[in-house]
């Protein structure tokens, strides 16, 4: 198998950027530099801007300030994996077949389409140079690696979780590469991905490299093994299982120190740019890739939890900082998922977005002016219950043969899901039922690598 991707120019061919090159060559200057800072497993309860009165996030809550916060921001799934594929290809998930998350135990031969445009190939093809630092989970398979996907440094894992410590994943696995081979090095994960940003930006700084650069950090925090900056080890080499067991009553003190953690090297990442004279010109985007596991981690007012298509399964901290551009302190309601950042980006850039394959739109607009997002049904689909959205409106539907029961709910005056309206509209029950059924065949021609 050739695990280099030769796309022989469909780049051009596919987002029109045949007369978009040379505008964008002759405007790199200005193209912002972009870089996106995603969370793994945090809920939509889980910063003190969002209302955490026991979690401290200083620094996300000034990125907030000065910046938007959503409070209606969405991960295409509500687990890794597919959330990821939607980030980088822009499309649902379900239409590059990661529609499950890829485990260590049972799928380490698959992973993304190499055939897939991600988000890095389009950025790298307008100009950029990209890295990438932290949790991949689209692929164990060197062929998978996200230097063959766009980026041209990588460091971090490609698994869904590792010992923050010893890096070692839940099957056993040694688990943490340089470039496109694993070479371990000493390090708490959190700590690493954060030091690797900074020097990222160092050394690809737009007057050293002539380009602006997007940069990609995927933080594993907080997701489980629960570990802090200075505690011990939990997995050694050959066996997923956890040597030593974290006692309950420090568990949640623990996965608090995480995040605070994580918040700390954002800070540490913005004086680093504000060092090299960068902030004027660079958006940075927060966001988390699904909800809060079930039963230490907080979403707020939300039903369920990680793995659920309840509001507590995907709807996520997300916060943009653009300074000069964006106006502090806005609060945006509209609803957005992941899978729109890729077209995003794509506008800021100065490319066009018409020609995109992809099911997200740009939110340029929605970041530098406050318009409204023009409407739209969004869906979810995960592990035989699957869910639509119209407006205000969230119909879920379990899908298992013989409990097939439509659930209706009103967000914008029950945001906890606890009042089923389907009895009462079942007018709107019928018509978006058939959105529901239009979406699924529509997306239903992707090649189906992982779905459970």
């Amino acid at each position: 198998m050739n695990t280099v991707k030769i796309k022989q120019n469909c780049y051009r061919m596919i987002l029109g950027l045949g007369m978009l090159l040379p505008a964008w060559g002759q405007a790199q200057t200005a193209q912002p530099n972009i870089i996106l800072i995603m969370a793994d497993d945090l809920g939509y309860g889980e910063l003190s801007c969002y209302g955490s009165k026991t979690v401290h996030t200083p620094h996300l809550d000034q990125l907030a300030a000065n910046g938007i916060r959503f409070t209606d921001f969405h991960a295409n799934g509500p687990v890794c994996s597919p959330t990821r594929a939607a980030l980088m290809t822009g499309k649902y998930q379900q239409r590059t077949g990661v529609e499950g998350v890829i485990t260590a135990a049972d799928h380490r031969e698959v992973g993304l389409s190499l055939e897939e445009d991600t988000m890095a190939e389009v950025l790298s093809n307008a100009g950029y140079q990209c890295g990438m630092y932290g949790k991949w989970h689209l692929g164990y398979g060197r062929e998978y690696n996200p230097t063959f996907q766009g980026f041209d440094q990588f460091a971090g894992f490609v698994s869904g979780n590792i010992d923050y410590h010893s890096h070692i994943d839940q099957a056993g696995y040694l688990d943490w590469w340089q470039g496109k081979e694993i070479k371990d090095e000493p390090g708490y994960t959190t700590d690493l991905i954060t030091s690797y940003g900074q020097q990222f930006i160092i050394d690809n700084h737009p007057k050293k490299t002539g380009k602006p650069f997007f940069l990609y950090l995927a933080q594993e925090a907080p997701h489980y093994p629960i570990q802090g900056r200075n505690d011990a080890p939990l997995r050694v080499e050959g066996s997923g299982d956890f040597i030593r067991k974290v006692p309950n009553d420090s568990v949640a003190s623990i996965y608090t120190e995480m995040i605070e953690t994580m918040d700390e090297g954002i800070g540490e990442l913005m004086k680093t740019l504000a060092e090299e004279g960068l902030l004027e010109n660079t958006i940075v985007v927060f966001c988390s890739d699904n909800g809060a596991a079930g039963g230490r981690g907080d979403n707020g007012p939300l039903r369920a939890s990680k793995a659920s298509i309840y509001e507590g399964g995907h709807r996520v901290p997300a916060i943009v900082y653009y300074p000069g551009k964006i106006a502090a302190g806005t609060v945006s309601e509209e609803t957005v998922l992941t899978m729109d950042l890729l077209p995003t980006f794509v506008d800021l850039a100065g490319g066009g977005t018409q020609n995109l394959h992809s099911d997200g739109i740009s939110l340029k607009d929605h970041f530098l002016t406050g318009n409204a997002i023009s409407s739209r049904d969004v869906f979810w689909r995960f592990k035989g219950k699957a869910a639509v959205r119209t407006g205000e409106w969230k119909l879920v539907v379990n899908q298992k043969e013989g409990d097939k029961k439509a659930e209706l709910y009103n967000l914008s005056t029950d945001l906890s899901e606890s009042k089923d309206l389907a009895s009462r509209h079942p007018e709107i029950v019928v018509d978006m039922l058939h959105k529901l059924q239009v979406w699924e065949k529509d997306v239903s021609a992707g090649v189906e690598i992982i779905s459970e």
